[in-house]
């Protein structure tokens, strides 16, 4: 039997949870208030006080740090890597604290991992990290040479769907074909074939979602970043946080949309069934990639739940392959599985070399 610590830090909390095998001991949410973050001026900076306060909620639930068997956190941003494990050590807690791909809460997570590790004298990992990037060289083209499509994204999520589907079928993760459409805030769709993440569209490249504006004519672009106001900050923000269905209808709350439409507001109809349009055909963007020879498509994410979302897509891209509902997004269990899977021999941890000069 083993007994897993998971770490997800955020912005303003820290997740953690304790799984033993399969089973969720107990989950939390450690809220962090802008007054207790304030005098940190770096990420890795928090490092001592986040620590600290997952020791203490361990304490709380009664769980002895002895008799742990692993941890595994959520990825940083690193460099570029591998999907899967990684081994968490010297060389990635140096790339979070001196050289990480940008600020980003998780990037405490493995050094909290590390810390306690070393205490324990305990494996700790991270899982499908936030920097997983195997896109195929050929789709990482644009039309422009300094620009590239990259891999980042829902990988963590999106992976655990395509495993469990693999399971199901009774194959190995590298013997099946599946797209991937991650329906949430921010909406990504990928193809899993031969055992990695071959081609990504993330949610800064596709259908609009709740939050983001996806997709957008290059020439309107252009012109929003030379408005006489306009920073680098507002203009991601606009398109980041207040596109998509926010810009439309004033709500990011798919459920809200839903009663909007249920209540006969014909506009909320069109956007919505715009966006689910747009996820359509970005699943249908995939399919060229292996030829249109797909084992299924999986939908996951929060808004997996709603039928009627889930219905329409199905309606679109069924001549492609057989849709598989997956609904919902839950990263600590992922996170749980795939610490599971090293400990128990079935995916062997990979190492990280650190960058010194990355090149960002």
């Amino acid at each position: 039997m083993e007994k897993l610590l998971i770490l997800n830090p955020g912005s303003t909390s820290t997740k953690i949870a304790v799984f033993e095998d399969e089973t969720p001991l107990f989950t939390e949410s450690i809220v962090h208030s802008p007054e207790e973050l304030a005098p940190f001026d770096h990420v890795a900076d928090q490092y001592e006080f986040r620590k600290e306060l997952v020791v203490k909620t361990l304490e709380n639930h009664g769980v002895a740090l002895d008799s742990l068997s692993g941890i595994v956190s959520r990825g940083g941003l690193l460099t570029p890597i591998e999907a899967g494990a990684y081994e968490v050590n010297d060389d990635m807690v140096w790339q979070l604290k001196n050289k990480p791909r940008n600020e980003h809460a998780s990037n405490v997570g493995a050094m909290i991992a590390k810390a306690i590790s070393d205490e324990l004298h305990i494996p700790a990992y991270i899982y499908d990290g936030v920097t997983v990037e195997e896109l195929l060289p050929i789709n990482k083209i644009t039309g422009v040479t300094n620009m590239f499509h990259k891999g980042m994204g829902h990988n963590l999520n999106t992976r655990a769907a395509a495993l469990r589907y693999a399971k199901e079928q009774g194959k190995g993760y590298k013997d099946i074909t599946v797209i991937v459409a991650h329906l949430g805030g921010g909406i990504s769709v990928n193809l899993h074939h031969n055992g990695r993440i071959e081609d990504f569209i993330n949610d800064e490249e596709g259908p609009f979602s709740p939050e983001r504006a996806g997709g957008l004519p290059i020439p309107d672009v252009v012109a929003a970043c030379f408005a006489p106001d306009a920073t680098q900050k507002s203009v991601l923000k606009e398109y980041k946080s207040r596109g998509g269905l926010m810009a439309h209808l004033g709500t990011t709350d798919s459920r809200e949309v839903e009663k909007m439409i249920q209540g006969g507001d014909e506009h909320a109809k069109l956007i919505y069934d715009a966006m689910i349009l747009g996820i359509a055909k970005n699943i249908g963007k995939l399919a060229p990639n292996v030829c249109g020879k797909v084992d299924a498509i999986l939908l996951t994410g929060g808004i997996a739940y709603s039928k009627y979302v889930t219905a329409e897509i199905e309606k679109y891209v069924s001549f492609i392959a057989p849709v598989v509902v997956y609904a919902g997004e839950d990263e600590m269990k992922s996170l749980a599985l795939g610490g599971l899977r090293v400990l128990r021999g079935e995916e062997k941890a990979k190492t990280y070399t650190k960058v010194e000069n990355p090149g960002y």
